[in-house]
């Protein structure tokens, strides 16, 4: 009887400790108001300068639809972004692109590049704002960037990181076997996911160094459990220096020029320089019959 009786009474005083109080005491300490302006040159600060000039771009095709990024290199309303997020597209399709203010504008395609995987295309808007193309010439490792776009279409997204390695030879996306071009890329640890294609890297003066174009992927026999289908730390960029003059060419005519050597080479060599093929490569010729290689002499 005493233990019901103790068990009554500690229930009723826990139901009275649990329902008292007016409300007076229960409010939490809030921070001191402050300014949100942030540092001239931090990321916040290039973040916010940066973005109204970056766009999500998406395509609907006969085939296949996709969300990519880009960016504003014209106030006149041309916007740089790689030619595999736009191809699908590009012949019959839509391709919109939405700003950081919410428009959302038709576009058309200026020229594209499958070789260098560069595309301009260009909506009917004015005074625009720009980003500043950079010279990645003047890159070096170490140096911290900024990646901005819309991963997995998540639209005006930000991430950092630094310049992991310069030169990187790296496949342009989308280059089929016989239009292959190796570009030597920015490689860079800041999170790029599919969908940050196209958007810009920056440095920390806000000017745009690369092209965010491709990431790295753990094989399968790397990773028997499944491949790693987002950022693993290990992103590629096409120079701005390259990006400059494709886009220039682009704008000016439609097309661009690259220079050509006409070889296949022999990705199995593993000795200084490069091989050239011994045989046929996916059906291409190891010399391009009356190319530069040929012309000069070369032989598989």
């Amino acid at each position: 009887a005493i233990a019901m009786v103790a068990a009554l009474f500690g229930g009723v005083a826990g139901a009275f400790l649990v329902s008292r109080g007016d409300g007076a005491g229960a409010s939490l300490p809030t921070a001191p108001v402050g300014s949100i302006a942030r540092p001239k040159g931090s990321i916040a600060d290039i973040a916010a300068r940066s973005l109204p000039s970056v766009v999500t771009i998406k395509v609907t095709g006969p085939t296949a639809e996709g969300t990519g990024s880009g960016f504003v290199v014209r106030k006149d309303g041309y916007i740089l972004t790689n030619n595999h997020v736009v191809a699908v597209a590009a012949a019959t399709g839509k391709i919109t692109v939405l700003f950081l203010d919410g428009r959302s504008v038709d576009a058309t395609v200026v020229g594209r590049d499958e070789s260098y995987d560069l595309a301009v295309i260009r909506v009917g808007l004015r005074n625009l704002p720009v980003l500043t193309l950079g010279e990645s010439a003047a890159v070096v490792v170490g140096d911290p960037v900024i990646a901005m776009g819309a991963p997995l279409g998540l639209d005006s997204s930000v991430t950092s990181g630094i310049v992991s390695a310069l030169n990187r030879p790296v496949t342009a996306g989308g280059a089929t076997d016989s239009t292959a071009s190796f570009i030597n890329a920015i490689q860079t640890d800041a999170a790029i996911n599919p969908g940050n294609s196209g958007g810009p890297l920056l440095d920390m003066a806000g000017r745009v160094i690369g092209v965010n174009s491709a990431i790295a992927r753990v094989s399968s026999s790397q990773n028997p459990v499944g491949g790693q289908s987002g950022s693993i730390g290990v992103g590629f960029a096409i120079p701005s220096d390259q990006a400059r003059k494709t886009a220039e060419q682009l704008i000016a005519t439609g097309t661009a020029t690259h220079p050509v050597i006409g070889i296949m080479i022999d990705t199995t060599y593993q000795g200084d320089g490069v091989k050239i093929a011994d045989a046929p490569q996916n059906g291409s010729a190891p010399i391009t019959k009356g190319g530069p290689a040929d012309k000069a002499g070369l032989r598989a």
